[in-house]
C-alpha cells in the first residue's frame, strides 16, 4: 500500500516527536506507516494545499541494509520539520520516505540517487542497487504523483484555481558543525522558487512574499527573497505542467536558521514561528486567487 487516502491530520512530525521523547529521526509513529510513501490529507477548506514531500526518513523493508550512506547524513540532507508547517492548509501531502529512496521532487529519470554525484556527493549504496530495487522505487514515484493529480484535479473541480506550498528546507553549514556559515546576501532565510510560475500568478506571489516579510516573527522579520537559491524542482514544474491555467505553486525553502543541521536539534520557538508566518499568508492567498 502506497498512500494514506484520507487522513485526520498530517502525520506526526519530528517536533511533536521530541515532545513525546521519541526518536528524533522516528518521523512515522505508526508501524503500518513504513508501508507508506506519502500521507494525503483531504481537507478541502479551501484552495490552498500545502506538501512537505522530503520531510520523509522512513525506508521500506530491505532497503537500509542496501545503504552505505549513514542515517545522520540522510537526515541532514532531509526537510525535518516541514510537516509540521504543512498543517498550515487542512489539504495537505507529506512524505513519509527518505528521498534517498526515491526522491519525488526530481525528474523520474533522476528519482533515484545511483552514483555519488546525484547525491551532493554522498555514496548512497554499497553496490549499485540491482534493478528490481530501482523499478519499485519508480513505481512508487508513479503512483505517487497520479495520486497527487487526482487530489489536485479535487481541488480544481472545488474550487477552480489553488495555489500549492511546496516547502522545504535547505542546509546552510555545509563545511560542518564548526564551520562558517553560508552567506546570507546568496542564501536567504527564506527563498521562494518560481521557476516555471506563470506571470499570471505574480500578484499571488508577490502578496505571498509581502506578507511573510511583514510577519513579526519574534520581534523581527524574514529575509524572503526570490529565486536566489533555487527556482524550484521538478514537483512544481509538473503541476504546473499539469495545471497551467489553475494551478500556482510556490517552492518555499527555510534555511536551517530554525535548527542545527548537523545534530538535528530544533529551535522549538522559530520551528512554531515559521509556522504562524506561514498560516498569516493564507487568507490573502485565497484572496489573490
Amino acid at each position: 500500500m502506497y498512500f494514506e487516502g484520507r487522513v485526520a491530520g498530517s502525520p506526526m512530525g519530528r517536533l511533536e516527536c521530541r515532545k513525546t521523547g521519541l526518536s528524533m529521526v522516528d518521523n512515522v509513529t505508526d508501524p503500518k506507516q513504513a508501508d507508506l510513501i506519502a500521507a494525503f490529507s483531504r481537507g478541502f477548506d479551501d484552495p490552498i494545499v500545502a506538501t512537505a514531500i522530503h520531510d520523509g526518513h522512513a525506508l521500506r523493508t530491505g532497503l537500509a541494509d542496501l545503504f552505505a550512506v549513514s542515517e545522520p547524513d540522510r537526515l541532514r540532507e532531509e526537510d525535518p520539520f516541514t510537516s509540521h508547517w504543512a498543517r498550515v492548509a487542512s489539504t495537505h501531502i507529506v512524505g513519509l520516505r527518505s528521498r534517498f529512496e526515491v526522491d519525488l521532487n526530481r525528474p523520474r529519470e533522476k528519482a533515484v540517487y545511483l552514483v555519488p554525484a546525484d547525491a551532493w556527493g554522498i555514496e548512497v549504496w554499497k553496490d549499485r542497487p540491482p534493478d528490481a530495487v530501482v523499478a519499485q522505487s519508480l513505481s512508487e514515484y508513479d503512483a505517487f504523483y497520479r495520486e497527487v493529480g487526482s487530489l489536485l484535479r479535487e481541488v480544481e473541480q472545488k474550487f477552480g484555481r489553488f495555489v500549492v506550498l511546496d516547502l522545504h528546507s535547505y542546509n546552510h553549514r555545509r563545511e560542518g558543525p564548526t564551520g562558517p556559515v553560508a552567506d546570507p546576501f546568496e542564501n536567504p532565510e527564506v527563498n521562494v522558487g518560481t521557476g516555471t510560475m506563470h506571470q499570471r500568478w505574480r500578484s499571488v506571489c508577490d502578496g505571498f512574499i509581502d506578507r511573510l516579510r511583514a510577519f513579526d516573527f519574534l520581534g523581527g522579520h524574514l529575509d524572503v527573497r526570490e529565486n536566489v537559491k533555487f527556482r524550484g524542482g521538478h514537483f512544481s514544474q509538473w503541476i504546473h505542467q499539469n495545471f497551467p491555467d489553475s494551478g500556482c505553486v510556490l517552492a518555499v525553502e527555510f534555511k536551517k536558521f530554525f535548527m542545527d543541521e548537523w545534530t538535528g536539534e530544533p529551535d522549538p520557538a522559530k520551528v512554531d514561528a515559521i509556522e504562524q508566518a506561514l498560516k498569516s499568508t493564507i487568507p490573502g492567498l485565497v484572496q489573490g486567487l
